[in-house]
């Protein structure tokens, strides 16, 4: 990790949703944003996370992390429901995450696929928080023999479900789950990420924040899992990096609000430098608002978000150039010009790629635990996830990982979002970040300029 320390300044802090970055010398797929001209060099810096931690972090979990216990063999034909946001808050997430599981089980398919049968896809909407979309997603998917779920999105509403999942013996696996309320849950060993979690993001917002300047700070994050989950972890990194408590101001709103007047007036009467969103789609709303009293990003103060928000989706419902120089943290790989061609093919729509990577690496970790586990059994692919993930022969492609747990070995499957390494929680250890940033069209700047690596301690 970069240098901790403060320089003057102050910051405001509304949170929003961040997305996985890898450190990789190719280019990032984050968006389909603005860059130079085709002649144009642009410098990308990759910050490793420091060694000797990932693996090695502390959970504490009262009573321990619970694991899956491997259910009777199966040889029936695997079958992937996807729980992600075909509408709701998060809805614009939802391309880039189903392209992701329909090119991984492209690719499993063609090499051999699972057990010497194809995987079967089935698609779902989770809807949002506002809706019960999601449980009569799962009813269905369940209904229908799956026996791994990729999703969801939200943090809220894979809580809604992951009950019932588990339960039923089914694997859920989220590409984008963040906050750090999963890490100890009581899932029976059923529940996986690819996110990292909000105290691995915590560090990377805060961090960015830091190296900007700042010294006073204002949070302003949804109030949910997710939001003040991820507000509380960047609060304690902003004050191990040198900001005293009394500099940090942070305000809890109710996403579902008409107006956010009143809680962008404490924030300007705060009088910060910055400002940093942690939100949804009413990120939106709130942005306008901040311009409208001077405190927005071209109003110079220095404005953050995170993957809840930093998508060109959000340029598209606020101003002509309202954005221009906010910047903000997500969970994105750098995985480059080919894979993100590839999820192209897959959607033509597509104009963002956020948690694409994490959805294909879900996918395909799945399909690798169930291999090993010779069993499409729920629980028994549930049992070897962590697995495939950390400490045995590293591969990163399907086949080539597939052909190394033919012939008997241990594998460590490095995807396309990087080096993965599940701690016993059966999320990532490390997490990369992709520093993104709005150009004066608010459009995001592409290629990604800058990358940061976090690891747990």
């Amino acid at each position: 990790m970069s240098s901790r320390h403060l320089m003057s300044g102050a910051v405001v802090v509304a949170v929003s949703v961040v997305a996985l970055a890898g450190c990789s010398s190719s280019d990032s797929g984050d968006s389909g944003g603005s860059s130079g001209s085709p002649s144009e060099s642009v410098s990308i810096e990759s910050t490793p996370a420091p060694s000797g931690l990932g693996l090695a972090q502390k959970l504490n979990c009262p009573g321990g992390v619970e694991k899956a216990t491997p259910g009777p063999v199966s040889t029936a034909p695997l079958k992937v429901g996807t729980l992600l946001p075909a509408t709701g808050s998060l809805a614009y997430l939802g391309p880039p995450e189903f392209a992701g599981v329909k090119l991984a089980v492209t690719d499993i398919n063609a090499n051999g696929g699972v057990l010497g049968q194809p995987v079967q896809e089935i698609t779902g909407d989770s809807g949002d928080t506002t809706t019960d979309t999601a449980s009569a997603t799962v009813d269905r998917e369940l209904g229908a023999g799956a026996q791994v779920i990729v999703g969801a999105a939200s943090s809220s509403v894979s809580l809604k479900v992951l009950d019932k999942i588990a339960t039923a013996g089914a694997v859920m696996f989220s590409p984008a789950n963040t906050s750090d309320e999963f890490t100890c849950y009581k899932d029976k060993g059923q529940y996986f990420r690819t996110a990292p979690a909000d105290i691995l993001q915590g560090q990377a917002l805060a961090q960015t924040m830091a190296e900007d300047g700042v010294q006073r700070v204002s949070l302003l994050a949804l109030n949910d899992p997710y939001g003040t989950g991820l507000a509380e972890q960047a609060q304690k990194n902003l004050e191990a990096a040198g900001i005293p408590a009394d500099q940090i101001q942070k305000i809890i709103y109710d996403p579902n609000a008409q107006s956010f007047n009143a809680e962008v007036d404490q924030v300007k009467n705060f009088n910060p430098d910055g400002v940093a969103v942690i939100g949804f789609d009413e990120s939106a709303k709130i942005i306008t608002r901040m311009h409208e009293v001077g405190i927005g990003p071209t109003d110079g103060k220095s404005v953050y978000g995170v993957d809840g928000n930093m998508g060109n989706a959000l340029g598209e419902a606020v101003g002509g150039g309202l954005l221009k120089g906010m910047k903000g943290t997500t969970p994105l790989t750098n995985t480059g010009a080919e894979f993100q061609a590839r999820l192209k093919e897959a959607d033509p729509k597509l104009i963002d790629y956020n948690y694409a990577g994490e959805s294909y690496d879900a996918t395909v970790i799945t399909a690798l635990a169930a291999a090993q586990a010779k069993s499409t059994n729920g629980r028994s692919i549930a049992s070897q996830i962590n697995s495939v993930t950390s400490g045995g022969e590293k591969c990163t492609a399907y086949k080539q990982c597939l052909d190394l747990v033919g012939q008997g070995k241990d594998i460590d499957y490095d995807g396309v979002t990087g080096t993965l390494d599940f701690n016993e929680a059966g999320e990532p250890s490390i997490g990369s970040y992709g520093i993104l940033e709005f150009d004066g069209s608010n459009k995001l700047l592409e290629p990604t300029r800058k990358y940061v690596s976090v690891a747990g301690k």
